[in-house]
């Protein structure tokens, strides 16, 4: 299986250390758990992570790019073959509506294609380990945030209470006071 990173950053394979970088936060910060609240991104997270470990690492980028160039070709000679099959179909109509719709899905993992790089493979597969694992360090920190949230606030809110009823007391004592001197 081939995962195209630099689609899943959203950049062009000309990218320098710094726009990957860039890239790596904006995405970070798009499928980000705050700001998608009620969605699972822990995939999206983790495949951003792994892109962004690989290609930042200067000896995995250049053999990833050198996958990647096979892997584009493949691809090419793998999308003529199918414009092919298509065209030797009865039903034209069929095989474009069909096209159209798979091309409008976003994909990242390739499964039809084997990388032939092991030593590539093993980083990928790596990056992949460590992807997850800051994935699932990222949800427990945030799980911890909250928490913590949570707590400072009922503390906040019980010393608040706590406030208010001395100061109602202070007020009623001086009210009392009042009362009884000018009587």
């Amino acid at each position: 299986m081939f995962i195209d990173y630099y689609a899943v950053l959203e950049i062009e394979e000309t990218a320098t250390l710094e726009e990957i970088k860039a890239a790596f936060k904006k995405q970070a910060i798009k499928w980000h758990p705050d700001k998608n609240i009620g969605v699972d991104t822990t995939i999206k997270m983790q495949e951003i992570n792994e892109a962004y470990v690989l290609l930042k690492d200067t000896e995995a980028r250049e053999r990833y790019d050198k996958e990647y160039q096979t892997f584009k070709q493949y691809q090419s000679e793998f999308k003529s073959k199918e414009k092919k099959k298509e065209k030797q179909q009865e039903n034209k109509e069929y095989s474009y509506e069909e096209s159209s719709k798979n091309q409008s899905e976003k994909t990242y993992e390739y499964y039809e294609y084997e990388i032939n790089d092991d030593i590539l493979k093993k980083w990928m597969n790596t990056a992949k380990k460590q992807a997850v694992d800051l994935a699932k360090q990222t949800i427990e920190d945030f799980r911890g945030m909250t928490s913590a949230g949570v707590k400072g606030a009922s503390k906040g809110c019980f010393q608040q209470f706590l406030a208010q009823i001395i100061i109602g007391v202070i007020f009623t004592l001086i009210f009392l006071l009042y009362k009884a001197c000018n009587n």
